[in-house]
């Protein structure tokens, strides 16, 4: 069985943070695990996924990402990887940045469209 590292919440830092989530894509799942909470990463890459055609290798470097910077964490259930905000860690760490990033997010993309086209 495959075992994901996830940083513990000490060793996060601002810096690994930021570049995550300075990435339009990475952006977005972050957004998506937040607001819809925890997801498949098939959902990502479904056909009704704003992001279908992205390759899954580039999906996956995506994920692994975040998962570094302990922005999210990914737990295996059977054959699918269940992914979800880290969202505890994040505010006791870093205090409203999660949400001020979020927000940000809300304010400059509108709902319908992908952060990887902008």
């Amino acid at each position: 069985m495959r075992f994901f590292r996830h940083p513990p919440r000490d060793d996060l830092s601002l810096p690994a943070v930021l570049f995550a989530l300075s990435d339009p894509l990475r952006l977005e799942i972050a957004k998506s695990l937040a607001t819809q909470g925890e997801q498949n990463c098939s959902v990502f890459a479904g056909p009704s996924s704003p992001h279908h055609g992205v390759p899954k290798s580039t999906l996956t470097h995506h994920f692994k990402v975040l998962r570094d910077a302990g922005i999210i964490s990914t737990r295996i259930l059977g054959t699918r990887h269940i992914n979800s905000i880290r969202r505890d860690d994040l505010d006791a760490r870093f205090p409203g940045l999660l949400d001020a990033v979020l927000n940000a997010i809300n304010e400059t993309l509108p709902d319908d469209t992908p952060a990887a086209a902008a």
